[in-house]
This record gives C-alpha cells, sequence and structure tokens, in this order.
C-alpha cells in the first residue's frame, strides 16, 4: 500500500458504509469497463431519485455560451475574434451551434459581446475586472455581485529567477539530457498547424527544459484551459485542508444537504467529490448512459446564468458515495463552493484567496478564475493561466506539495491525487485519481511510466511524470485537439528518451 497520510486514508469499513441499509446485496455486478457492463453495475447502486433537466431553450444555453467563449478569446487571450468563432471553445458552444447567430456585436469599449438569434433573444457577456468574462443571465444585462480587483504582493518577473519569475537558468544541464533531442522532441510535440497548439513547456527538476509558442501569445498569455482547472479547484482545496479549515474524509458541509436528517446525501465525503464518486446526479456527456435528448447539466453549470453552487447542491443523489465514478461537474462545482464557504466563513476577501493563498507563493501573476453571474468560481473550467504558470501547478505536485520549502499541501495529499480512485477502478476504468486529477498508473505496451494528469477539452493538458521529474503542458485551440494530442503522443517517448530517469 502506497503511504499516505492517516489523515487522508479512510478505512475500507468507512468507504464501504451504508451500502447493506440501502438494501444491497454483498457484492456488485463486475464491471470490465464497456458501457453495458458499467451501466449494469450502476443500476445495481441506483437510488430511488427523480431526475429533473434543466430548464430552458438548448440553443440560447449554447448562445451564452458562444458568447462567454468570444468575450475570454477576445479580452482575455487576446485572440481574433473571427478565429476564435472558427476553432476557440467547441465544448459548451458546438461549432455547428453557431450558425443560428444572426447577428455579433465586440464592444471593444465595455469589453461585451452580444449575439442575437433568429428569435429575438440576445445573450450577452462582458469582462469583469479579475473575474473574467461572465455570461450575463437571460434577459439581463449585469450580474449580482460587486467586481473585485485581484492584486498581486509579486516582485517584477522580468528580474525574477524561475520559476518565481521569467528568468530562465542558462547553467548547464546535468550529464544525460540530451539537449538535441530535446528540441527535435518540442518541434515534434508543438505538431503542424492544424494542431492549433499556443504553448507547450516542458520542465525538467523544476527548471524550463524547452518550450514554443504560437505567434499569437508569449510567456504571460492567460490561455482557455477548459476542465484543467478542475485540478486547480482540487489544489485549492487542498490549501485549506493545510490550513486547518477541512479534513479530506470528513463529510462535506454543503448547507443545503443539511436540511433534512435523512438526506442520503450527508454522508458524501470532501475526498468522494474531488475523485468524481460523488453520486450526484445530472446528465453529462462522458456518462456510458447519456441521454442526448435533454440539454445536459454538464454544461448548464456553464451557461445557465443561475447560481451554479445552489444548482449543483440542489440536485438529487443518484448513487451512494465511493460507488460509481462518474465524471460530472457537479463535483467540481461543488468542491470550489466550499471553498468559498472557508474563505468567506473566516472573513476573507474570496475572489483574491486563490491569488493570495496559492499564486503568490507559486510566482503565478497573470491568472483568473471566472466566475458566474453571483461571483462563484467556475472552478469546473474557467481558469485561463499561461502554459508556463500550468508548469509551476505541475512542479507543486512534483514537489509533493512543497514550495520554496514551505508545505502548501497536505502531507500525502499528491498521493491522494495521483492513485486510483476505488469507484473507476471498480467500474474497470481506472483511470481517475483524487483532487480532480487522471491517472495512468500502469505501464502499458506504449511503455511510458506511471503519470497523472491535468487535463481539459480541447487537448489541454498537463503531464506529470515523477520518475523523470518531468511537467509537460500543451494547450492550443480546442479545433486543433485530435492533431494537437498526436503530437503529444508523438513527443513524449521521444522526451523520455531525452533525459535520464531520475527516481
Amino acid at each position: 500500500m502506497n503511504k499516505i497520510s492517516s489523515r487522508l486514508l479512510p478505512p475500507l469499513l468507512v468507504a464501504l458504509s451504508g451500502l447493506s441499509a440501502l438494501g444491497h446485496a454483498a457484492e456488485a455486478p463486475v464491471s470490465d469497463g464497456t458501457p453495458d457492463s458499467i451501466n449494469a453495475r450502476a443500476d445495481y447502486f441506483r437510488l430511488d431519485n427523480d431526475y429533473v433537466p434543466p430548464p430552458g431553450e438548448a440553443l440560447h444555453h449554447y448562445t451564452a455560451g458562444f458568447a462567454k467563449i468570444l468575450c475570454s478569446a477576445v479580452f482575455v487571450t487576446g485572440l481574433d475574434p473571427e478565429d476564435a468563432a472558427a476553432n476557440v471553445g467547441g465544448f459548451i458552444s458546438p461549432f455547428n451551434q453557431r450558425q443560428h447567430v444572426i447577428d455579433t456585436r465586440i464592444d471593444r469599449v465595455r469589453q461585451e459581446v452580444s449575439l442575437l438569434l433568429p428569435d429575438g433573444v440576445t445573450r450577452t457577456a462582458r469582462r469583469y475586472a479579475n473575474q473574467g468574462c461572465v455570461t450575463h443571465p437571460l434577459n439581463e444585462d449585469g450580474i449580482a455581485f460587486t467586481p473585485s480587483v485581484v492584486e498581486t504582493n509579486l516582485p517584477p518577473a522580468h528580474n525574477t529567477p524561475w520559476p518565481m519569475g521569467d528568468v530562465v537558468s542558462e547553467d548547464p544541464w546535468p550529464g544525460g539530457v540530451d539537449i538535441e533531442r530535446v528540441q527535435r522532441a518540442l518541434d515534434v510535440g508543438f505538431g503542424p498547424d492544424e494542431a492549433r497548439t499556443l504553448g507547450l513547456v516542458v520542465t525538467y527538476q523544476g527548471r524550463v527544459l524547452g518550450e514554443r509558442y504560437s505567434d499569437e501569445v508569449d510567456i504571460h498569455t492567460p490561455l482557455e484551459s477548459w476542465s484543467m482547472t478542475k485540478s486547480l479547484t482540487g489544489t485549492l482545496m487542498g490549501v485549506l485542508i493545510q490550513q486547518g479549515e477541512y479534513e479530506l474524509w470528513q463529510n462535506a458541509p454543503i448547507p443545503e444537504w443539511q436540511e433534512d436528517p435523512n438526506d442520503p446525501r450527508q454522508a458524501i465525503r470532501i475526498g468522494d467529490i474531488m475523485r468524481m464518486s460523488s453520486g450526484i446526479m445530472i446528465n453529462a456527456p462522458s456518462d456510458p448512459d447519456f441521454d442526448t435528448s435533454t440539454y445536459a447539466d454538464h454544461f448548464y453549470l456553464y451557461t445557465g446564468g443561475v447560481d451554479s453552487y445552489k444548482f449543483a447542491a440542489t440536485r438529487p443523489a443518484e448513487y451512494p458515495p465511493n460507488t460509481v465514478g462518474r465524471y460530472r461537474n457537479t463535483d467540481p462545482v461543488l468542491a470550489s463552493y466550499l471553498v468559498r464557504l472557508a474563505v468567506e466563513g473566516r472573513g476573507e476577501d474570496y475572489h483574491s484567496f486563490p491569488q493570495r493563498a496559492l499564486f503568490d507563493k507559486l510566482g503565478i501573476r497573470n491568472a483568473l478564475i471566472e466566475t458566474d453571474p453571483h461571483g462563484n468560481f467556475l472552478g469546473q473550467g474557467l481558469a485561463f493561466m499561461s502554459a508556463r504558470d500550468w508548469a509551476r501547478l505541475g512542479n507543486l505536485y512534483l514537489n509533493d506539495g512543497v514550495w520554496n520549502g514551505e508545505r502548501l499541501l497536505p502531507e500525502g495529499y499528491v498521493e491522494y491525487a495521483s492513485t486510483t480512485a476505488p469507484a473507476w477502478e471498480s467500474d474497470g476504468r481506472p483511470v481517475y485519481g483524487g483532487a480532480f486529477f487522471w491517472v495512468d498508473n500502469d505501464v502499458a505496451d506504449d511503455g511510458l511510466p506511471p503519470a497523472f494528469f491535468m487535463r481539459g477539452a480541447g487537448g489541454q493538458s498537463t503531464t506529470i511524470i515523477p520518475s523523470h521529474d518531468l511537467v509537460i503542458v500543451r494547450i492550443g485551440k480546442y479545433s486543433g485537439a485530435s492533431a494537437g494530442g498526436a503530437a503529444l503522443n508523438e513527443m513524449l517517448p521521444l522526451l523520455l528518451d531525452a533525459v535520464p530517469q531520475t527516481r
């Protein structure tokens, strides 16, 4: 068994508690990872609760997502609007739904995007200081919170050494590092034009080994990262656990779950939520039984223009916690809710918490996490950080949660993040860990060593390979995901051959 803090590792009895009380037999069906077997196992655990789809029309939601995507692309990342409309953010706004927009207005003074539909509905998004671009609720032209300006306490980056600044060491690399092979690997990893890679950064033993950028961005440009943000949310939760605000295996103190003493959601632990194993019911596109006839809650948590924390907290339980693994945005939204409850509960400013408690510690100056109209961080997918900043975060995990001699994450937390979640293992899909990280702990036919990952739609990724002290960040435009992913996969073995194993 991997060594991990006793505070972080629940007894098996706790992990399985409650199943007999729910009327389940001793053994659940075995899943081999196929959709039918996964669904059969899920049916065994399913609770008697009804699903209610999100309100509103799908096209209105898709267009709200499109307005936000254009707003962020233009006013956060600085991309050309026509290029962004054709290539960026196809996740919450499918490209084939954008053709319905009959008028696009980009107001560079107000930093606002307005999109008109044939039925007369206009969806808008506007940039609000460090909260980035926010989707306005339907038929509304504003938000329900006061925007905050978040400032860093870091010194200027241009004369500060990496990783706390921009100055990269020119010291010779240790023996065994083949720089020419590294450069060839980077060329391969950046990929062809159709990969539409924006940034590629590789660090080795904490130093920048090499990087490549599109002409459209630089080392400071905040880039859309989608679900890599989930791992950032898991990191913020880890910081709060280290600070003593929470324990990983305590029952999650979501206020809406405490109103009824018989609410089964009271059994959900924080550690279950961050393993995508809470059992909360929504409709999500990665579900093996995804229902395409309704607009997915998974998207609605981005586009609904509602209080996303309240929406997630009022979804019913579909399975007992820690029994079924499902990749659903309710879990990182609930974790973000817990972050807000803890920070505001001790009288601190919520919007500046990531900067002062994490970003300033790591040398990150230009990051932001976008919010819903109620000021809630959309921690499931709307952080904007540069490729170098994601590399900094990856190195925090490579360093076991310690940075400049200070422990930011609890002892054992990185082990929790990089260990396969039991519910996903039981589902025959050993691909998800803790703290919202993906994992690959088997040495398969590709011969690659164990690794864990932050991953996002459109081919965004931060790959952490402990055996070689490597962190690889690749971020690009959504439409280049297939070619970009292929280029990254081709690069990895070349890169591993260019540096020696360290652990």
